[in-house]
């Protein structure tokens, strides 16, 4: 059975389509497009005009694809950009009448277990107490697991395309405005991080998005260059990249070997969140994977498959 999962995120639009046969599956084919749901709006908690016609435009996009790859089921979920817009039954009538595709919105737990089961794809085992972190443009998740259970999960509305609307940052940034960020993560995560330091996490996994530039920029590729199942980040290795970032102007970061334009705002922020956790919580390993909110509903998919 060949099957299509489309993630609709606050940043971008991710399309993947996937063969699956007896316990096995093979990904066919993977993309994302950039609708940025969270523009100049998203404080106010609303789509904009724009915002619409760039998924519709997307979404005529992946169904071209969708097509020619015969693929007999599609699945399309929606995260925080949908779920907290105050005018998100318009878009949805909308997807719905040109596409004929329903879309399930998704609980911030529900990202989070999804994010949990298309890791578990990534990873044979996850035994060490391990804390798994989705950096997204509308909200971020963070899960702790441990011996292939997820122990804790939890969801703020915390994403990079809010915290660049929310705070006016300089460009460079400012070293008081990277304290100002540090104290914010580390209020809205306090909760994440007492439980990591509870279990002694030593281990990170991140999940696609920033982590997937973090090691674009490492292994000097272009973006969607190299595919990973999962690759070790070392702790040298992310802290030289977050000292270039940081110190960085966005016209500098255009010129990055790696860098994906679609985060060549939101990755600051990622990069000040992800050290500030490393160094509250004492991970002493990071390792980043391509697996991630899509890869879960197709595990859920194999599963009734199983059925």
């Amino acid at each position: 059975m060949r099957v299509a999962v489309i993630d609709l995120g606050t940043n971008t639009c991710n399309l993947l389509v996937a063969e699956i046969k007896n316990r096995a599956f093979t990904i066919l084919h993977q993309s994302k497009q950039l609708v940025q749901l969270g523009d100049g709006k998203i404080q106010q908690n609303e789509i904009s005009s724009e915002a619409t016609n760039r998924v519709l435009e997307c979404l005529r996009v992946f169904k071209k694809i969708i097509s020619e790859l015969h693929a007999e089921k599609v699945r399309f979920v929606a995260t925080s950009g949908i779920r907290d817009a105050k005018n998100k039954i318009e878009l949805l009538e909308n997807i719905s009448s040109q596409t004929g595709w329903v879309t399930k919105i998704v609980t911030g737990e529900n990202e989070a277990q999804l994010i949990f089961e298309g890791v578990l794809l990534a990873f044979e085992k996850i035994n060490a107490p391990t804390v798994v972190l989705d950096i997204g443009g509308g909200s971020n998740e963070m899960i702790m697991a441990e011996k292939n259970q997820l122990i804790w999960k939890d969801s703020q509305p915390t994403g990079m395309a809010r915290v660049i609307n929310q705070f006016s940052l300089s460009n460079p940034l400012k070293s008081e405005e990277i304290k100002t960020l540090e104290n914010y993560f580390t209020s809205r995560h306090a909760a994440a991080i007492e439980n990591c330091k509870k279990r002694s996490v030593q281990w990170l996994i991140g999940c696609a998005g920033a982590f997937d530039t973090i090691a674009d920029l490492i292994d000097k590729v272009n973006p969607g260059e190299k595919q990973r199942i999962r690759q070790e980040i070392s702790l040298p290795d992310f802290n030289r990249v977050y000292d270039s970032l940081i110190a960085s102007t966005r016209e500098e970061r255009l010129k990055m070997k790696g860098m994906d334009n679609v985060r060549i705002d939101l990755i600051v922020p990622a990069m000040i969140l992800i050290r500030k956790l490393i160094s509250a919580i004492g991970i002493r390993r990071i390792i980043q994977t391509d697996y991630a909110l899509r890869e879960g509903v197709l595990f859920e998919l194999i599963n009734t498959q199983k059925a």
